[in-house]
């Protein structure tokens, strides 16, 4: 089993919606000897997936992983290069006959193609195959910039099967042409994590997100229970889970996993 895959094992055991189906699973089995701890465990699960899966709750916790505001128009000329990070493919697509990219990975290639219609700063697009498959997200990235936006990528990272190694595989390749300072384009909520491994680097970052949250409640369904709120609630902890990872392996000695 590769460690990629033991990870996110781990990961899916912690985190909703696997976490709160333990946690009731838990309360089930016990129910009969501890009936009080077993409504507990129970009601805690409960009260949880209610909570993470309206809005406004997800809203909360990916507004917890906001470190910038949306990039001001200026903040281009500061950059050397503009980088993208893969936000993940759908393996096998039956509409395209291969590999192609999932929705986050696509918000984020729209915003890179902006920005450099707007700069024209060289890009570099990264991401290996996490999970398998044929094509790997930055080579899909690479085609997708060309073929359907028409814009030209200058260097194409595709081995990097985690964040750290997004920041890591791309400071190899930027640093031999003189990059000093770059756009990072990812969504807000996954800036917190992704930056200080591009920094520690040696990479000057400007913050380049999309998608930032807003706490307010427009209307009584913000408060109501979507697969779409669950959804988002999973990627804020997953992002707490990973800072507190890497801020661990930072600690552990040199060749730990």
């Amino acid at each position: 089993m590769t460690a990629w895959l033991t990870t996110n094992l781990l990961a899916a055991a912690l985190l909703p919606p696997l976490s709160l189906i333990l946690l009731l699973a838990a309360g089930l089995f016990i129910h009969r000897r501890h009936p009080r701890l077993a409504m507990s465990l129970i009601l805690l699960a409960t009260t949880a997936l209610y909570a993470m899966s309206t809005p406004w709750v997800s809203h909360l916790l990916l507004k917890t992983l906001e470190i910038s505001r949306p990039l001001v128009a200026d903040a281009t000329t500061k950059a050397d290069a503009i980088v993208v990070l893969g936000g993940g493919r759908r393996i096998g697509s039956a509409e395209y006959g291969s590999d192609t990219l999932n929705g986050i990975s696509l918000e984020r290639l729209r915003y890179a193609a902006r920005l450099y219609r707007s700069s024209g700063l060289p890009i570099l697009v990264t991401g290996g195959k996490p999970g398998g498959g044929a094509l790997a997200e930055g080579r899909i990235m690479q085609h997708i910039l060309q073929s359907e936006y028409g814009i030209p990528t200058r260097w194409v990272e595709d081995a990097a099967l985690t964040s750290w190694d997004n920041a890591h595989l791309s400071a190899q390749l930027l640093k031999p042409s003189g990059v000093q300072r770059v756009l990072l384009v990812t969504h807000a909520w996954h800036l917190r994590r992704t930056v200080p491994l591009f920094e520690a680097q040696g990479l000057s970052v400007i913050p380049a997100g999309i998608q930032f949250s807003s706490t307010r409640i427009n209307s009584i369904l913000d408060c109501l229970p979507t697969p779409a709120g669950l959804r988002d609630s999973t990627f804020a902890l997953h992002e707490w889970l990973g800072i507190l990872w890497y801020k661990l392996r930072s600690i552990l000695p040199e060749g730990s996993p």
